[in-house]
């Protein structure tokens, strides 16, 4: 009982402490933070429809959906019950990516919704934020395991948001396939098992990733919180 108690004490302490972090890194670091977030942003972006490009067929369409403009008045109207609104919203398609198939109808398409948008600009901020982090803790002098894993893991939760692990390329072409990750549809002869598997495979995989960068993100801020004097403590790598 006694534990319990004395971590729920330390608990602010703590969280303080790998806040300072956090914040010290963005200030001290603002170039790598904005790098590397910006990078993520724009690669979650254009990569997978470049790679369903060169692995299926060049994109020949792109467009904003055209109903946004009437999105205002949908927000307003007092007929449409806010349960309705916050049920579908997240789920609206803001822009999209397609190539036609010869055979008529869609090879390939790749739409973002709000919901792609949010855990894109999540996950960039986030990636962000750990290469500002490892940045200052090799800065400080804290090296070995923990920088490289701190490198690591954010190179890998910027693979996780470039590659599309858990956007729909399907969700607005209507290709009767289930979501899936652009990786797996960039592959052609699926079974409709696989392209399920791949589909539930992807978003455990996206929240696992996540989960591990957010938590790599709090003990770096953690373990570089209490060094809030950069230039006088620190040593060379």
């Amino acid at each position: 009982m006694m534990d319990v108690e004395t971590m729920a004490a330390t608990l602010p302490a703590t969280v303080g402490r790998a806040l300072s972090g956090v914040m010290s890194a963005v200030r001290e670091r603002p170039a790598i933070f904005s790098a590397a977030a910006v990078a993520t942003l724009v690669l979650s972006v254009v990569l997978p429809p470049l790679l369903l490009s060169l692995t299926r067929k060049p994109v020949d369409y792109f467009t904003v959906n055209p109903w946004l403009r009437r999105l205002p008045e949908y927000v307003a109207s007092p007929s449409v019950p806010w349960r309705e609104k916050l049920d579908k919203l997240p789920d609206l398609a803001l822009f999209w990516f397609s190539a036609d198939s010869p055979m008529g109808g869609t090879e390939w398409g790749f739409a973002v919704d709000v919901r792609d948008v949010a855990r894109m600009i999540g996950t960039s901020l986030l990636v962000g934020v750990y290469f500002a982090l490892w940045a200052r803790a090799r800065a400080l002098g804290i090296v070995g395991t923990g920088a490289r894993l701190g490198r690591r893991g954010g190179a890998l939760g910027a693979v996780v948001s470039v590659f599309g692990l858990s956007t729909g390329p399907c969700s607005v072409m209507g290709c009767g396939a289930p979501v899936l990750p652009v990786v797996g549809l960039a592959f052609v002869g699926l079974s409709s098992t696989t392209l399920a598997a791949l589909s539930s495979l992807s978003t455990l995989a996206t929240v696992v990733v996540l989960l591990g960068l957010g938590g790599g993100v709090v003990f770096l801020g953690w373990l570089t919180g209490r060094r809030t004097n950069l230039s006088a403590r620190s040593t060379a790598p």
